[in-house]
C-alpha cells in the first residue's frame, strides 16, 4: 500500500466552508485516493472537518481572522513554517509527499524531493514562481492544465492532472428555471461585472455568488456593487448546497475571466449539474469546455451575448456526461495514483 502525505494549505480548513476551491480539489482528492487504497494522511489546519486521518495542531487563517479580526501580515508564514515542521518530523512515514501549499516545503523536503508532488494551484507565469522553479529543477511539479504547464520549465515537469470533484456533490437538473450564473472571487481577474453587463444585455437576469476578493476589496464597490439590481443579484459566499441550487438553476454559467486561469473549478461544477459554461477563450478555458457540447468558449461581450441565445441548443444531459467522463475525483485520484507509482520506479 502506498502511503501518502496530502499537504493542504493553511488558508481555510479542509474541505472548505465556502470559498477555497484547492482545499475543496485536496479533500475530494485524498477521499478518492482512499478509495483506491491508497493510506493517506492529510496535514491541514485544525478546524477541518473531515474521517481523512490528519495532522495539524493549528487554526486555519479563516478561522483565526473569524475569531480576532484583523491579524498581523506574518500570520501566514507563521502557520506554514508551523506546518513544515509537523512534516519533517513525519516525512519517513510516507512513500510520496503530494503538496499543494507555497514555497517552503521545497527546502524541508530535500532529498526527498524526488518522491514528492506539488501541485501549484495558481498562476505559474510570474517573477516569484520562476525564481522558485530556478531554485528546485528537481523538485516534480504536476500541472493542472496544459497552459499551466506551458510555464513549468521541462525539468519539473510530471504530468498534467485536470482537476475532479465528488461524483455525487452536484445533481443533473434538466429544468433550470432561472437566467444565468457567475460564481466566483468578485476581483478583476474573475469580471463578475462583464458577467452582468452580458446578462442584461442577453434580457436575462443573472445571480452572482462568491466572496468579496481581500486582495482587491475595492473593486466591488468600484465596479460591481454600482451594477446591481432587480436583475442582478449578489448572493454572497455559498456552500455546496446553495452553490448546486444556484448553478442547477441557471440556463448557463458566464465565466468572463481575464487572466490566465489555470483551471477553473466552477466550470465543472457546473457542468456537474448539466449547466452549461460560457467562457472566455484565456488560459485553461478551451480544455475545459467543449465548445458546442458543454458550453460555449468566447472572445468578447457580444460572442458571449450570441451564445446566451444558443444555449438552448445543448444537452443538458450530456453535459453531465461529459462531466462524469472527464472531471470526477476519481479519474483525477487515478490520474495522480499513476504519477507516484512513476516517481517511486523512478
Amino acid at each position: 500500500m502506498i502511503r501518502v502525505a496530502q499537504v493542504a494549505p493553511n488558508i481555510f480548513p479542509t474541505p472548505p466552508l465556502h470559498h477555497g476551491g484547492t482545499e475543496r480539489v485536496v479533500h475530494d482528492l485524498g477521499v478518492a485516493l482512499r478509495g483506491l487504497g491508497v493510506e493517506v494522511t492529510l496535514f491541514a489546519p485544525s478546524d477541518s472537518v473531515t474521517d481523512l486521518p490528519r495532522v495539524g495542531d493549528y487554526p486555519s487563517l479563516a478561522a483565526l481572522e473569524a475569531r480576532e479580526g484583523k491579524v498581523a501580515p506574518g500570520v501566514p508564514a507563521a502557520l506554514e513554517a508551523l506546518q513544515m515542521e509537523a512534516l519533517a518530523r513525519r516525512l519517513d512515514a510516507f512513500d510520496i509527499v503530494h503538496c499543494h501549499g507555497e514555497f517552503a516545503h521545497a527546502a524541508i523536503l530535500g532529498v526527498r524531493r524526488c518522491r514528492s508532488l506539488t501541485t501549484v494551484h495558481w498562476r505559474v507565469d510570474e517573477r516569484d514562481r520562476a525564481l522558485f522553479f530556478s531554485g528546485f529543477p528537481d523538485l516534480p511539479v504536476a500541472a493542472i492544465s496544459a497552459a499551466q504547464e506551458a510555464g513549468i520549465p521541462a525539468p519539473n515537469r510530471a504530468g498534467i492532472v485536470h482537476h475532479g470533484i465528488a461524483r455525487d456533490r452536484y445533481a443533473l437538473r434538466t429544468d433550470p428555471e432561472g437566467g444565468l450564473a457567475f460564481v466566483g472571487r468578485m476581483t478583476d481577474q474573475k469580471r463578475p461585472d462583464t458577467a452582468i453587463r452580458v446578462a442584461r444585455a442577453a434580457g436575462l437576469p443573472i445571480r452572482l455568488a462568491g466572496t468579496v476578493d481581500v486582495g482587491n476589496p475595492g473593486y466591488f464597490d468600484r465596479a460591481v456593487r454600482p451594477l446591481l439590481g432587480e436583475d442582478a443579484v449578489y448572493v454572497g459566499p455559498v456552500d455546496d448546497r446553495a452553490k448546486g441550487l444556484l448553478l442547477g438553476d441557471a440556463r448557463a454559467l458566464l465565466f468572463p475571466i481575464d487572466w490566465p486561469e489555470p483551471f477553473g473549478l466552477v466550470m465543472i461544477e457546473a457542468m456537474a449539474c448539466g449547466t452549461p459554461v460560457i467562457a472566455w477563450n484565456r488560459g485553461s478555458v478551451p480544455e475545459i469546455v467543449e465548445d458546442g457540447i458543454t458550453g460555449f468558449v468566447v472572445s468578447s461581450e457580444a460572442e458571449a451575448v450570441a451564445a446566451v441565445a444558443r444555449v438552448g441548443e445543448l444537452d443538458r444531459t450530456q453535459v453531465r456526461r461529459r462531466f462524469e467522463a472527464r472531471f470526477t475525483a476519481a479519474r483525477m485520484a487515478a490520474d495522480y495514483l499513476a504519477i507516484y507509482r512513476r516517481l517511486l520506479a523512478a
